[in-house]
């Protein structure tokens, strides 16, 4: 993917910040397994997973700290 999509990690509320955390772990996914087919096809192996499901929501935790982070933690 050579697309610029995220000109800033700044949002103007936490949810627009947790939107973003969602979206940075969705793009990280496709970065690491760009094949769609492949990726619809393990999809299934997490989607009824309790660890799987943890880790992802981890992993939307630890971007959305990040971008908390960059805001600020929306302080004014």
């Amino acid at each position: 993917m050579t697309d610029t999509w995220l000109p800033s990690l700044i949002t103007a509320t936490p949810q627009e910040g947790f939107e973003l955390a969602i979206t940075l772990s969705r793009r990280g996914v496709k970065y690491t397994q760009p094949n769609m087919e492949k990726l619809t096809a393990l999809r299934a192996d997490y989607a009824e997973s309790a660890d799987g499901l943890t880790a992802a929501s981890q992993v939307i935790a630890i971007n959305f700290q990040t971008v908390s982070a960059a805001n600020n933690y929306w302080r004014s």
